[in-house]
């Protein structure tokens, strides 16, 4: 907006250069403003006047053609507003024939001029000048409410395609969402479409920005080639997303469905169906490209776990992960047979992480899983864990390795049952100690801790 000088006006509101220095504004020259403030071409001499105990105004020379461009001033100086038997009023350089005077609310914190936007508006009535008016978007959120009061509608079809057009910081754009109530519907529609989603019915039950979290971990997790790159993009988004509930939903549903297609792939490998089907070298191709694709969707399952207990989301996870009978099946096929070393060796490494990441965060709390829960997530996938263990060379004395910390996590996990349960599951848990006596202090801990408690008395006739 033009910048323009003002000074402070006495109780008697005088609109002429005085000695005293009571008077009023000094504007730019009206010699490009199309009569805007030309006291020899005005014929309305409007006062705008702040609504504040400050009696503070000025004064300004203006048409009364430009100004009927205002459905408000059109109405004010028509016939039947005008008081009868008024003349006109003498006025510097002409004819002033209305005398006009606007109220100005001032707005509390706002660093311009109160008086700014409202003589904006008016030199706009008199140029229609809108591209050197409107120059950034504090200037059309100023000019919109002086606008609607005037009924200026031309001026606000401007402002809103400008807003419209251009990017805004969160401030502006909390000042666009104060305007369009304001607004007429068909004034903002563009407004709103730009901040509002549109309300689609879907059958799948997510909301549109449920619908953007998904594409978007469909993209990290599938489509994109920098996938490492998009996944920490991607774990930062559903870090700071607000709606915990979203996040969970959408994680689940993609949990889930790599979920599928993992247990999918493994199966088509494992089948013995599709082992005995076809020729030798097309059999051996497809079984490639089964496991292949198992392993894929293996490391984008383990991504999802990671996150979801990461966000405390991974109810579900855990859930799912103590179900997987068939899967574990599978797996346990498949390490057996020696093929998958130079298919995928990566294989076992995702198993065994993700099935840790998950036991872990049940042992820690992060997800408080109920006994059923815990008991099948260790009764199913410890026979996998004792098939990895033949597998996988030993770590040197003192170090542990993941399939080690795996063991300690299950043993936790047993510890939380009823005795009868962890009775029958550690029985199962005997290999851990077939490398070495020194290594295996957790299952020693483990067998001293289930002794301690079944040597305990009954409590008060209560069999323990």
């Amino acid at each position: 907006m033009s910048s323009w000088k003002r000074k402070r006006v006495g109780s008697s509101g005088g609109h002429l250069p005085s000695p005293d220095g009571t008077l009023t504004e000094v504007l730019p020259s009206a010699a490009s403003g199309g009569g805007f403030d030309d006291p020899a071409a005005a014929d309305v001499l409007l006062r705008l006047e702040l609504d504040d105990p400050d009696p503070l105004s000025i004064d300004l020379h203006l048409c009364s053609a430009a100004l009927r461009r205002s459905r408000y001033f059109a109405a004010l100086l028509s016939d039947r507003w005008q008081r009868p038997g008024r003349g006109p009023c003498p006025g510097p350089g002409g004819a002033i024939s209305h005398r006009l005077t606007l109220k100005v609310v001032a707005c509390p914190g706002r660093p311009r001029d109160p008086f700014d936007a409202h003589v904006a508006v008016l030199r706009l009535l008199h140029t229609l000048d809108f591209s050197g008016a409107i120059g950034s978007v504090s200037d059309a959120l100023e000019m919109i409410p002086v606008a609607s009061e005037l009924l200026f509608d031309d001026c606000i079809r401007a402002c809103v395609r400008f807003l419209e057009a251009v990017p805004w910081t969160e401030e502006e754009e909390d000042g666009v969402h104060n305007l369009i109530p304001f607004l007429r519907r068909e004034e903002s529609q563009d407004l709103l479409a730009r901040v509002l989603p549109v309300m689609v019915e879907k059958g799948d039950g997510k909301s549109v920005p449920e619908e953007m979290l998904h594409g978007l971990i469909d993209s990290a997790t599938r489509s994109h080639p920098n996938v490492a790159t998009i996944k920490a993009f991607v774990a930062k988004l559903l870090r700071d997303y607000p709606s915990r509930d979203s996040v969970r939903r959408v994680l689940d549903q993609a949990f889930l469905t790599s979920m599928e297609t993992v247990k999918d792939y493994l199966g088509k490998y494992a089948s013995p169906d599709f082992r005995v089907a076809g020729d030798n070298d097309e059999r051996e191709a497809m079984q490639r490209l089964n496991l292949h694709a198992a392993v894929v969707n293996a490391k984008h399952l383990h991504w999802l776990v990671e996150r979801m207990i990461e966000l405390r989301v991974a109810d579900t996870a855990v859930a799912e992960w103590s179900e997987q009978a068939a899967l574990a099946a599978d797996l346990q096929k498949t390490f057996r047979d020696d093929a998958w070393k130079n298919i995928a060796p990566g294989l076992l490494s995702l198993v065994i992480k993700s099935t840790f990441r998950v036991a872990k965060a049940v042992v820690s709390g992060t997800t408080v899983a109920p006994r059923q829960v815990r008991m099948k997530l260790v009764r199913g996938w410890l026979p996998v864990l004792n098939v990895c263990r033949d597998i996988v060379s030993p770590m040197p004395t003192g170090q542990k390795s993941v399939i080690q910390e795996l063991e300690e996590t299950f043993l936790s996990i047993i510890s939380t049952l009823p005795m009868s349960d962890s009775q029958e599951l550690l029985q199962q848990c005997l290999s851990f100690s077939t490398r070495n006596i020194d290594d295996c202090p957790h299952l020693i801990l483990a067998f001293k801790t289930w002794f301690r408690r079944a040597n305990r008395p009954p409590y008060d006739g209560v069999r323990p």
